[in-house]
């Protein structure tokens, strides 16, 4: 589904929750939408008890004969699918031999598709580079796959093997890691969006007290200044925003969500991010007993 489509559709998100209901319900079934809810993906229907395949049919029917939806921009709905968690070991951690140019996430997707073992298979995220030790040119890749319940997509593949250029690769099956989470409400990792403990909502591009989508609307960068030197122009309406983002981790010119970040390419590195905060609380008590001492000695 297209973002337009996302937009109008969740607009009248609790409309289009008693609509469904109501169709659900003269249909007979014991189902019922809960809530609507959606990312960058698409829509969300979380129903209160698992959907047969009619009850699909009717929540299909009723999105694409919404207002504003373009129906051709729909996929049909379909019930959530397991995950199935796998690493690729004995994969070079260097593209070429005497090279120091390291294995790409393009580099493995290449890969995976020039395997015929990998046909049917569909990646549930980007994979992941780790490097075996910090001396060793081998990395293992960790890939996590869109699955049944009985896991049969990830027994076809465990204990394969397949060419890497003159090496061979095997696949064995994982432990599921998450990572660390990080707060799509404040944008801090370490805890969910559901667990954040802040009032309101952080911009993920500039750390403003507003959701990222009124960004525009709301972030002070792209409004008219006098005031300072120089003068800031205001950014005309549809024209996108010319400046650098902040990021509210790291303070890197990105956003706080960008594969940028240091955040990001150690968020399977929870000791790492717990150390990092650390420092970050002790840098900013530092600042603040320097200030009072300022003022003391005033």
């Amino acid at each position: 589904m297209s973002s337009d489509n996302i937009s109008s559709f969740m607009k009248n998100a609790s409309s289009n929750v008693a609509n469904l209901n109501r169709e659900l319900h003269n249909a007979k079934t014991d189902v019922l939408v809960d809530y609507i809810c959606s990312d960058n993906t698409g829509v969300i229907i979380v129903t209160n008890k698992v959907a047969q395949q009619s009850d699909l049919s009717i929540i299909n029917h009723y999105v694409k004969n919404s207002n504003d939806i373009n129906a051709l921009q729909v996929k049909d709905s379909r019930l959530p699918k397991s995950k199935s968690y796998l690493k690729i070991t004995g994969i070079p951690f260097y593209s070429y031999a005497n090279s120091q140019e390291k294995l790409s996430l393009s580099d493995v997707k290449t890969i995976l598709k020039q395997n015929h073992i990998f046909n049917n298979i569909s990646l549930t995220s980007k994979p992941r580079i780790i490097k075996v030790l910090p001396k060793s040119d081998m990395a293992t890749v960790w890939i996590d796959v869109w699955d049944v319940q009985s896991g049969q997509n990830a027994k076809l593949l465990i204990n394969r093997c397949f060419n890497v250029g003159n090496y061979i690769a095997m696949i064995r099956g994982a432990n599921m890691n998450p990572g660390v989470p990080q707060c799509k409400n404040c944008w801090k990792w370490g805890h969910s969006t559901f667990s954040c403990q802040i009032q309101g909502a952080k911009c993920v591009k500039c750390n403003g007290p507003h959701k990222s989508e009124h960004y525009r609307e709301f972030g002070w960068c792209c409004k008219a200044n006098a005031k300072i030197n120089p003068p800031r122009l205001e950014t005309k309406k549809g024209e996108p925003c010319p400046h650098s983002f902040k990021c509210s981790n790291c303070k890197g010119d990105h956003q706080a969500n960008s594969n940028d970040c240091p955040f990001w390419r150690h968020r399977f590195n929870r000791e790492w991010h717990i150390k990092k905060y650390a420092e970050i609380r002790e840098n900013r008590s530092q600042s603040i007993r320097s200030d009072v001492n300022g003022v003391n000695k005033l």
